[in-house]
């Protein structure tokens, strides 16, 4: 095999293998609570990260009309992910998302950020008005407490429906 056609077939391999680490790096998943999705964020964070992450919800709120609200998991987020970003370059970014979301008439949630990581913003003096919560599970406890729903009730829907369209 000639050094260009192998050459040619590693950068192949390479683009497969980017676009796999793009697609599992920010999935956007449905929550159980209607018009809601979660977009868990876990390792390293650089810019580009962040564009591919606002592009991704951006895109599934479009696809998804029925999007109202989209939570953001940064528990998955060390310190040492964050290192090598600046925080306001950060905080920018969060800033744009935010915009970005309730441009299109989405509400946009926060959660798991580590507490140095928000020791380091607020000491940078950094100013972003978001809607953070402690977790998942807090956010979620509030929105079904703003629909007047429980997990209990909403449990009881997904039994029924699957019970009515079981899967063969």
């Amino acid at each position: 095999m000639s050094q260009e056609i192998e050459v040619k077939q590693l950068k192949d391999k390479i683009k497969y293998y980017e676009n796999i680490i793009n697609n599992m790096s920010a999935p956007v998943i449905p929550s159980v609570v209607p018009g809601t999705i979660l977009i868990p964020i876990a390792g390293y964070m650089f810019k580009e990260r962040f564009d591919m992450i606002q592009t991704k919800a951006l895109q599934y709120a479009g696809d998804n009309r029925d999007t109202e609200q989209a939570i953001f998991d940064f528990t998955g987020v060390s310190v040492e992910d964050v290192v090598s970003f600046d925080y306001n370059d950060l905080a920018t970014e969060i800033f744009k998302l935010n915009s970005s979301l309730k441009l299109m008439g989405i509400r946009p949630m926060y959660v798991g950020f580590n507490p140095r990581f928000v020791r380091e913003i607020v000491h940078a003096g950094i100013h972003v008005e978001i809607e953070t919560y402690v977790s998942f599970r807090a956010a979620l406890k509030r929105l079904l407490q703003e629909s007047n729903q429980s997990l209990h009730t909403i449990g009881w829907i997904l039994i029924a429906f699957f019970f009515f369209f079981k899967p063969n």
